[in-house]
């Protein structure tokens, strides 16, 4: 939005002529910004109290650096890139002050805002061979300016490892169950907790698994009252989501 506009919007709210109300509604429906290959949406934060999230698979390097480059400007918070490559993140860090996340894939331009979410956000795994999905949650939870509390390899081939975190478990605001395999951890820790379980299906696990579909499928017919599930692998999308819930007044 440029300052004619803004203007012309608080001239008619001073005026009488427009409502508090209507005016916001107006200034989250300007624009976005066309740079050619994206076109970046700058009210996004203003619309759903988060900012753009860059996805960067299938993105050269430099399309990257062009989008951090539009963004910074206008971006006050931290930049959040999922999915992004050592390669891209080397181009990147080249310009920025990134910070690179091999592990959940992520790159981070600027600082973690300090957390002031309502509690604390847990993230568990079934396995360590689901920590990268995970991580890609704990991160996402963290840059929303949350507590993340993070209980990893607690999977129910041994179950006692889970229950030596019933204190973590029952105390959460939201909790992220990431797991391949069979996906039975979202079920259990949704008969433990008193709060929203987002089950996290990965796509580790041996051939019956079908990449990830036999976890999802277990986690979509869960028998425990409580549990949402995100798609395969799709650690930000639930991280996104725990963050809107432990946001909310």
């Amino acid at each position: 939005m440029n300052q004619s506009e803004t203007r012309r919007i608080l001239e008619l709210v001073r005026g009488g002529e427009l409502s508090v109300a209507d005016a916001v509604l107006k200034l989250k429906m300007q624009p976005f910004e066309d740079i050619g290959f994206a076109k970046l949406d700058h009210h996004r934060a203003l619309r759903q109290g988060v900012a753009e999230v860059v996805y960067g698979a299938g993105k050269t390097p430099e399309q990257i650096l062009q989008i951090a480059a539009a963004m910074l400007p206008r971006e006050k918070r931290t930049i959040l890139i999922t999915r992004l490559s050592p390669e891209a993140a080397g181009v990147l860090r080249s310009s920025y002050p990134l910070h690179y996340h091999e592990m959940a894939r992520m790159g981070v331009i600027g600082e973690l805002p300090a957390p002031d979410g309502i509690g604390k956000i847990v993230v568990a795994t079934g396995g360590t061979s689901d920590m990268p999905v995970a991580e890609e949650a704990a991160l996402t939870v963290e840059v929303l300016g949350n507590t993340v509390v993070r209980i990893y390899d607690v999977g129910v081939a041994g179950l006692h490892r889970l229950l030596a975190h019933l204190d973590e478990i029952m105390s959460a605001k939201v909790i992220i169950a990431v797991a391949g395999m069979e996906g039975a951890l979202a079920s259990v820790i949704g008969g433990l907790a008193d709060c929203p379980v987002i089950g996290v299906p990965t796509s580790v696990g041996y051939g019956a698994n079908f990449g990830g579909i036999s976890a999802l499928l277990a986690m979509l017919t869960s028998c425990s009252a409580g549990v949402t599930v995100v798609n395969i692998d799709n650690g930000f999308g639930a991280g996104f989501s725990a963050s809107m819930i432990n946001r909310m007044k």
